[in-house]
């Protein structure tokens, strides 16, 4: 039980460090706007998305909900820091019309958030019976999530190019889901299980991608559009 309980942990530590990696993904773009004063093309929406995901994954890992999860906090907590700051500079830069919309989706979120919470606690009085209804909520907005490297993985296969796939995220999406796959099966949690064995699948079919167009790929054909369109994809989102 202890060595388990110990290989859970480091496996759990691993994961934390990738996918905080993953989390800093964004910081390019960041840097980029706020040096340019302006949001440009990029779209919050993926942040903004992001910040309900950790504060579910969040919730999920709390010893009420899904006890023995401390690892699963401390990185979506990490990561809805991380969000909060990357929808803060968008907010500061944005269009007043742009700020309205992050504006009314942040309070749509809390309140949802909220009535989550409210509910699981109120109406739910096992661990086992809030685990399975956050763990549920967690599912579905990760599965929702993955339409942003399906959108990247068409773009390959129309383009028959991976300019805009880069390799190392690629690999560190796959790697991630692997670690929680991993760390879901030492102590069985389904809710961590599916998504990240979805997220495992994702990446490896990416790699596959990079290996299949990587020699029709011109790489000097500059397009900012569609680079700028991949920057706003590529937070891979939500991890465990």
């Amino acid at each position: 039980m202890t060595d388990a309980h110990t290989a859970r942990t480091i496996v759990g530590i691993i994961g934390n460090v990738i996918s905080f990696g993953l989390f800093c993904a964004p910081i390019p773009t960041m840097l980029k706007i706020w040096k340019m004063k302006s949001v440009s093309e990029f779209k919050p929406d993926p942040y903004v998305a992001t910040v309900l995901n950790c504060m579910m994954w969040t919730f999920y890992g709390m010893p009420f909900v899904q006890p023995d999860s401390l690892l699963v906090i401390t990185i979506n907590g990490t990561g809805l820091f991380l969000e909060l700051v990357y929808v803060s500079i968008f907010f500061i830069f944005a269009t007043s019309s742009v700020r309205r919309k992050i504006t009314i989706a942040m309070v749509i979120e809390m309140i949802f958030m909220a009535v989550v919470i409210f509910c699981t606690l109120y109406f739910l009085h096992t661990t086992k019976q809030r685990s399975m209804l956050i763990g549920i909520l967690c599912i579905i907005f990760n599965v929702i999530m993955y339409a942003a490297p399906l959108t990247v993985m068409k773009l390959v296969i129309k383009t028959k190019s991976v300019k805009y796939m880069p390799f190392f995220l690629s690999l560190a999406n796959f790697m991630n889901g692997v670690v929680w796959v991993v760390y879901a099966c030492l102590k069985f949690d389904p809710y961590i299980l599916i998504p990240n064995g979805l997220g495992s699948l994702s990446g490896i079919i990416q790699l596959i991608l990079y290996v299949t167009y990587y020699k029709t790929t011109n790489w000097n054909d500059e397009d900012d559009d569609k680079e700028k369109r991949y920057s706003n994809a590529e937070v891979e989102l939500g991890r465990a």
